[in-house]
């Protein structure tokens, strides 16, 4: 298994950050409009649409508000086809108005690494630049108590 680590500062309150990736059901508004154009939420499952159509099934595995960690896994719809994929973004504070983006992605086949890091760290700049767009405020209520998240 290949694990992919990027981090990326980002000139935002770590505190707002988190809000916008802990909104999971506002990912196409929020994190990366444009290139999500929907959200759909069922129990601790996400459904992201793409432009195109396609569709990418993921789990929400958990959601740690104290520690700003939220983890995920593709289960359905990868692209490239993976055989595994767990991902995790963790929020921390960096120097008194800027907070750090770690993003952690394990996937199997290892062949698979070069063009998912590269997706990574693309994904990454375009989230950066949605969070400190500003962005809007929260769609969604906070889903605490569901199924599967923590």
């Amino acid at each position: 298994m290949t694990s992919i680590r990027h981090e990326i500062v980002i000139d935002a309150s770590p505190a707002h950050i988190w809000e916008v990736l802990r909104d999971v059901g506002a990912v196409h508004e929020r994190l990366l409009p444009g290139r999500v154009v929907g959200t759909r939420l069922e129990g601790d499952q996400r459904f992201l649409t793409f432009p195109d159509g396609h569709v990418v099934r993921e789990l929400i595995v958990a959601i740690d508000d104290d520690a700003r960690y939220l983890a995920y896994s593709v289960v359905e719809g990868a692209r490239p086809a993976l055989d595994h994929h767990h991902a995790s973004f963790e929020v921390r504070p960096e120097g008194d108005t800027a907070g750090r983006l770690i993003w952690t992605t394990n996937v199997l086949p290892h062949t698979r690494a070069a063009e998912i890091r590269i997706r990574v760290e693309h994904g990454a700049r375009e989230m950066k630049q949605a969070i400190e767009g500003g962005g809007r405020g929260p769609r969604h209520p906070p889903r605490q108590g569901a199924p599967g998240w923590a």
